[in-house]
């Protein structure tokens, strides 16, 4: 396993954020039954939360309601907490005076938000084209198909829907996740054209996977693979892994496309804060604090457990 700590939370450190967690671990009760829900966010670990730092709170969650139709949970001069149906997926904290992150730090690729269903994922995608929202790419990954856009203040954004899983191919442990070019006219098609039938998130979209950008892809998976238990889903390469729990494509992918050799995140500047996990299986839990706790990596809260990647992202886990 090759793993750092030179930007590891470490225990002393870790009480400062455990009141801010277990606000979050109470306000992220309420969850729909797994049976409304897609695969990915079933799994025994899976995404629950994500959280940025941004510079306009209030031009940023406008962005977020109008752009996916998230709605305003609770709010405050410092914090803004979107969701669906009482379902916490993202936090924007606010930090006026931060510099924006680069995009060739450490950081954050894209947060992306998993549609129940493809219909949902065509209601959204004539919402984006009636609102004008501009969209950076589309992408067919055999797995899922996928539309991409970022921000105001340079966060990256997918929004995507699975296909069904027994469409997915592996082997050996691998699954086919390919890039190709995405049928937006089959898409939209299921769905009205002539207007923005978009008028609300639907109740089962959550946040389907995490993708980081990161220094070193060896770290990233000392990290991630060895400590979190996520397990590897694509062919071992030196610039991305994709990683998952319960045979899903990808919860947490990695890259170093521009990044190679970064350091640590400057936490003043803007950009993805922390996200959480849910843990399910109680033995898989414990897996991963028992490492954690023999690496002198993060601590308890309650609640969960927090703990820094190499690179300065808080990973929270959450038991269920």
């Amino acid at each position: 396993m090759v793993i750092s700590r030179r930007h590891m939370l470490q225990l002393a450190g870790v009480s400062s954020l455990a009141a801010a967690f277990s606000h979050a671990v109470k306000a992220e009760a309420g969850a729909m039954p797994a049976a409304a829900l897609p695969y990915g966010v079933t799994t025994a670990a899976h995404i629950k939360s994500a959280a940025l730092r941004v510079r306009d709170l209030p031009g940023m969650s406008r962005y977020y309601q109008d752009t996916l139709r998230l709605q305003v949970l609770a709010e405050s001069a410092e914090e803004v907490m979107l969701g669906v149906a009482n379902e916490p997926l993202l936090y924007l904290t606010s930090i006026p005076d931060a510099g924006f992150e680069d995009p060739t730090s450490a950081g954050l690729f894209h947060v992306a938000y998993l549609m129940p269903t493809r219909v949902d994922l065509a209601r959204w995608l004539v919402h984006a084209a009636v609102a004008k929202i501009p969209l950076d790419g589309f992408a067919d990954h055999s797995v899922s198909e996928a539309i991409y856009l970022t921000d105001p203040e340079g966060n990256g954004i997918e929004v995507y829907s699975d296909r069904p899983r027994d469409q997915w191919q592996w082997k050996d442990g691998v699954v086919t996740m390919g890039t190709k070019e995405l049928d937006i006219d089959a898409i939209a098609a299921l769905t009205d054209m002539s207007k923005d039938t978009y008028d609300a998130a639907p109740e089962g979209l959550r946040i389907g996977h995490i993708h980081l950008r990161v220094g070193d892809i060896d770290e990233a998976n000392g990290f991630y693979r060895d400590l979190l238990c996520l397990a590897a889903t694509s062919a071992e390469r030196d610039n991305a892994a994709f990683l998952s729990s319960g045979g899903y494509h990808h919860h947490v992918a990695v890259n170093t496309w521009r990044s190679a050799g970064a350091g640590g995140r400057d936490s003043s500047k803007t950009g993805l804060s922390w996200f959480s996990l849910t843990v399910s299986e109680p033995l898989l839990y414990e897996k991963q604090i028992k490492r954690f706790n023999t690496a002198g990596i993060g601590g308890h809260v309650p609640g969960g457990y927090i703990a820094m990647d190499p690179w300065g992202t808080e990973v929270r886990l959450i038991k269920a």
